[in-house]
C-alpha cells in the first residue's frame, strides 16, 4: 500500500480523500493556499505544506509547488481529486517523471480523452454510440460549415474540443448565425482552455444526462458500477444526481455496462473514470469521459457498497480489482444534492463566516462537507460547500429522507442553495423522475 499521499486539492473532496487514506493506514500531506490554512482536512492531515497565495493559478494549479511538496515530505503519490489539475495530462506526466505515482489514469489516456474530438473518435472506434457530428474539428470555410450543419440537421451545438464545466458551447438554429457562432466559440475556447479547436454536434432537444462509472486496474480488468442520472442542471452545472437512473431497465444497464467496460479495456484505461452520455428516445450518445473521481461518486458508492476513493488508492498501489462484473449489484436508490454557497435565486456567490453549521442526520443520510462553525468560506474558489446524500430501499424512500435532511440542515452566516433544492423536491416532474437536462432552466424561466 502507498505509504504517504499528497492531497492536491481542497474542500470536501480533499477531506474525503484524507478519510479514505486514514482507513487504509496511509499518511497524508495536505497542500494548501494561504487562504486555506483553516480547512478541515488541513487541520487533520499528518503534514501540511503551503504552496502559494489564494489565487488558484499560484497554488492549486502550481505544478512545481505541488511536486516540490511531495519531494520535501517524502511522499510516494499525489491524488488530484476533481477539478484543478485532475485532468491535466501534463501534470500527470510531470508527477510520474518526478518519480511519484499519479492517482489516476496514464497521462496519454488523459490526453486522449481530455480532447473531446479525439475522445469521440476513440469511442466510435470501440463501438460506443456517439451524437451525430462533424467527426473532427471545424475549419473556417463557411460553405463547408453550412454543409456539415445541414447534413447533421439543425439545431446544432458548437463545442470547444478542450472545454468542460459548461463553458465553450453555443446552440445554432440556422445558417444565418452559424459562422458567427463558430467564430465566437472558437475565441472563447482559446481564452478559456488555450485550445481554439471546436466541433459540431446535433443538438438534442430534450435529452437526459446519464453517466456510467468504471473502475479499471493495471492488468486490463474493468468493471462498470452502473449509471447515474445527472439531468437536473443549471447552465450545464449539475445540481442533483441519483443512482440508478429512473426508468432504466436492468437489461439496458447490463448492455451499456458491458459496452463501456469493453471500451475502457480497449483504450487501456486504469483507475476510476466516468463515461457521460446524452439519452433520448431510448438511445445513448457518448459526449465525453471524465478521467477522475466525480463530485457525484457517493451515490454510486451507496448503491453498490464499493468505496471508489479507496479503490483508486488500491489500484494506484498496483492491486488487482477484487471484483468482477457479476459482483456489482445495485441495491436501493441514492440521491445527492450539491449545496453551494450562493444566493438561491440570483446564484451569485456568498462567501463569508459560517456562524452556525448543523449537518442533517438520520437513517440513510450521508453528508460530505468541510464546513464547521467558525469556518470562513473564501471567495476565491468553487462555491460547493457540502453534499447531502440520501439512500433508501427505493426512490420514494430516498426522496423522503432527502426532504427531511434539507429541512434539518442549518447554515447561518452565508446564503446557500438549500431553498432551491427544497423547491425542486416539491416538483411533481422531479418526483416522477426522468426530467431532461433543460427542465430546471425552463422551470426557473432561464430558457
Amino acid at each position: 500500500m502507498l505509504e504517504k499521499v499528497v492531497i492536491a486539492n481542497r474542500g470536501e473532496i480533499a477531506l474525503r480523500i484524507l478519510r479514505a487514506c486514514r482507513e487504509l493506514g496511509i499518511r497524508t500531506v495536505a497542500v494548501h493556499s494561504t487562504a486555506d490554512r483553516t480547512l478541515k482536512h488541513v487541520l487533520l492531515a499528518d503534514e501540511t505544506v503551503c504552496i502559494g497565495p489564494a489565487p488558484s493559478r499560484d497554488s492549486y494549479l502550481n505544478m512545481p509547488a505541488i511536486i516540490s511538496a511531495a519531494e520535501v515530505t517524502d511522499s510516494v503519490a499525489i491524488h488530484p481529486g476533481y477539478g484543478f489539475l485532475s485532468e491535466n495530462a501534463d501534470f500527470a506526466e510531470r508527477v510520474e517523471k518526478s518519480g511519484f505515482k499519479f492517482i489516476g489514469p496514464r497521462p496519454e489516456t488523459i490526453r486522449l480523452m481530455g480532447d473531446k474530438v479525439s475522445a469521440i473518435k476513440a469511442m466510435k472506434a470501440t463501438g460506443v454510440p456517439c451524437v451525430p457530428g462533424s467527426d473532427g474539428p471545424l475549419g473556417n470555410e463557411p460553405d463547408e460549415l453550412f454543409r456539415i450543419a445541414n447534413d447533421i440537421g439543425y439545431p446544432v451545438i458548437i463545442k470547444a474540443s478542450g472545454g468542460g464545466g459548461g463553458r465553450g458551447m453555443r446552440v445554432v438554429h440556422s445558417d444565418a448565425t452559424l459562422v458567427h457562432a463558430v467564430g465566437v466559440t472558437r475565441a472563447e475556447a482559446l481564452a478559456a482552455f488555450g485550445n481554439d479547436q471546436v466541433y459540431m454536434e446535433k443538438f438534442l432537444e430534450k435529452p437526459r444526462h446519464i453517466e456510467f462509472q468504471v473502475l479499471a486496474d493495471h492488468y486490463g480488468n474493468v468493471i462498470c458500477l452502473g449509471e447515474r442520472d445527472c439531468s437536473m442542471q443549471r447552465r450545464h452545472q449539475k445540481i442533483i444526481e441519483e443512482a440508478p437512473a429512473p426508468g432504466m431497465s436492468p437489461k439496458q444497464r447490463r448492455a451499456m455496462s458491458e459496452r463501456v467496460a469493453a471500451a475502457c479495456a480497449e483504450i487501456g484505461y486504469r483507475s476510476a473514470g466516468t463515461l457521460e452520455f446524452l439519452y433520448q428516445d431510448d438511445e445513448f450518445y457518448f459526449i465525453e469521459m471524465n478521467t477522475r473521481i466525480q463530485v457525484e461518486h457517493p451515490v454510486t458508492e451507496l448503491v453498490t457498497g464499493i468505496d471508489l476513493v479507496k479503490a483508486q488508492l488500491r489500484l494506484a498501489a498496483g492491486e488487482r480489482l477484487p471484483w468482477t462484473q457479476d459482483d456489482v449489484q445495485i441495491r436501493g436508490h441514492a440521491i445527492e444534492c450539491r449545496i453551494n454557497a450562493e444566493d438561491p435565486k440570483k446564484f451569485t456567490p456568498s462567501p463569508g463566516l459560517v456562524k452556525l453549521w448543523h449537518a442533517p442526520g438520520g437513517p440513510g443520510i450521508r453528508v460530505d462537507s468541510h464546513l464547521y462553525t467558525g469556518y470562513s468560506v473564501p471567495p476565491h474558489y468553487d462555491s460547493l460547500v457540502a453534499k447531502v446524500i440520501s439512500h433508501g430501499e427505493d426512490r420514494d424512500t430516498a426522496i423522503a429522507r432527502m426532504r427531511n435532511a434539507l429541512n434539518e440542515i442549518v447554515v447561518e452566516g452565508i446564503k446557500t442553495n438549500v431553498p432551491l433544492h427544497q423547491e425542486i423536491f416539491q416538483h411533481a416532474a422531479f418526483r416522477a423522475g426522468g426530467t431532461d437536462i433543460h427542465y430546471l432552466e425552463r422551470r426557473l424561466g432561464l430558457k
